[in-house]
């Protein structure tokens, strides 16, 4: 017999996000509320707290019907960060968004993704079906002192439980 289709969980209303956890990479960390610079650009969480992912807080909040976009750094001049192993997520991987309501949206992982930042897919990576998705997003690729990063690591993944 054919599989069951999966039951999505209803969309949240909207709530702030206080902590993203990905056991399959062990990330455990806070989250800070992000906006854009004067040119529409996303801001990244403060450099001085590479422990620190940063949400889109002007957007979606991870949960609600949309896309809700969360960032972090991949390294800093002291090592490792918050996002260093986001890469190696796969399909299937579980990640839970806290909520200040006291939710917990966990999501799914669809796809891992790099992109060069030339060629970024800006409708793609912050565009959406209208169900609750999320973005992980981090710098990736091949490393340039003059000019940092080559890439962007994007994670796609979307709503599939609600507690």
């Amino acid at each position: 017999p054919p599989a069951a289709p999966r039951l999505l969980p209803d969309p949240l209303p909207p709530s702030d996000p206080v902590r993203i956890v990905i056991p399959a990479v062990a990330i455990d960390a806070p989250l800070t509320g992000l906006g854009l610079d004067a040119t529409g650009t996303l801001l990244p969480p403060p450099a001085t707290k590479p422990e620190l992912a940063g949400w889109y807080a002007d957007g979606t909040s991870p949960g609600a019907a949309g896309t809700a976009v969360v960032t972090g750094h991949v390294d800093s001049p002291k090592g490792p960060a918050v996002f260093y192993r986001l890469g190696a997520l796969t399909p299937g991987a579980q990640v839970s968004v806290v909520r200040k309501d006291g939710r917990t949206a966990r999501f799914t992982v669809d796809a891992v993704e790099v992109y060069a930042k030339n060629r970024f897919p800006d409708k793609k990576v912050y565009g959406g079906s209208g169900r609750p998705e999320l973005r992980l997003i981090t710098c990736g690729g091949a490393w340039s002192e003059k000019t940092g990063y080559q890439a962007n690591t994007v994670v796609y993944a979307s709503l599939s439980s609600v507690t």
